[in-house]
């Protein structure tokens, strides 16, 4: 008998690897706020429910949490219908949200305190691609021996995990790491491209170039997409993260200077709009 697993939060990300659990042989147990889902995610498999306290009474042990905020998880494990009314025991919740670390932290302490569930934090890392092929980067951090138990979910969705340790925040500090490389790596190769479109040298040569030399990188090989990413879509997220790793520097007094720049430079490096303020 298949494995119940409750699932959270069915959008672009959400959707995908929500799939992917129920293409490795596990029943997932869905819920969205969003109705308009519920059609397309019933077809492809997945049981459907109408209550929050329904995910938290038919899941086995897990229930992931795919949702926007720290907010909307605190509404969806502590409101009036929320997981919590189902008083479930011995069951964890796997927040795939990005928080602020001090915030994922906060919100383990709080269901712990307040409950009979335990949390992990397992950031995410590929984009509504990588969700869709199941090859996401996985952070997580929290216990570890319920993290190694649950290899088998994460494994469904993902390529890579990795762990850093017993403090929920920690995977999230890893994701802003990540994505504050990809920023400044961002802003080099746009720069870079600008410089040689000064002089007439042609792009898909120049990145031909990259491919193979020191300038080499995941942002080089996977241009044409990241050239299309605007300020309603990748890469307004980005620049929350730049942002967020940034504040997380002042707070603890760790010097930045090149994801500080990034921040700034992100839109104009791209030629690109800048999202409404």
């Amino acid at each position: 008998m298949s494995k119940k697993i409750g699932f959270i939060g069915l959008g672009t990300m959400g959707f995908p690897m929500a799939v992917n659990l129920k293409k490795a042989g596990f029943e997932v147990i869905g819920y969205d706020a969003f109705k308009g889902v519920y059609e397309k995610a019933a077809a492809a498999g997945i049981t459907m429910v109408e209550t929050l306290k329904e995910v938290a009474e038919q899941a086995d042990e897990a229930i992931i949490s795919m949702v926007r905020d720290y907010a909307q998880n605190v509404d969806v494990i502590f409101s009036e219908g929320g997981l919590l009314s189902a008083q479930p025991k011995n069951k964890t919740i796997i927040v795939m949200s990005t928080l602020a670390p001090d915030t994922m932290n906060e919100l383990g302490k709080k269901v712990e305190e307040e409950s009979e569930l335990t949390l992990i934090s397992a950031a995410v890392s590929g984009g509504a691609s990588g969700a869709q092929a199941g090859t996401l980067s996985i952070m997580t951090s929290g216990s570890e021996e319920i993290v190694k138990s649950f290899m088998p979910y994460f494994d469904a969705i993902g390529s890579n995990t990795f762990y850093y340790g017993a403090e929920a925040g920690n995977s999230q500090v890893a994701k802003l790491v990540n994505n504050m490389i990809l920023g400044v790596n961002m802003n080099a190769v746009a720069e870079g491209l600008k410089l040689g479109k000064h002089y007439g040298l042609p792009e898909e040569e120049i990145l031909n170039l990259l491919k193979v030399s020191t300038g080499d990188s995941w942002v080089v090989r996977n241009w044409s997409d990241i050239s299309e990413w605007t300020a309603e879509t990748a890469l307004s997220v980005l620049l929350k993260d730049l942002i967020a790793t940034y504040n997380e520097g002042v707070k603890h007094n760790v010097s930045m200077p090149f994801n500080a720049l990034s921040s700034t430079q992100l839109f104009n490096s791209m030629g690109k709009e800048k999202p409404k303020a």
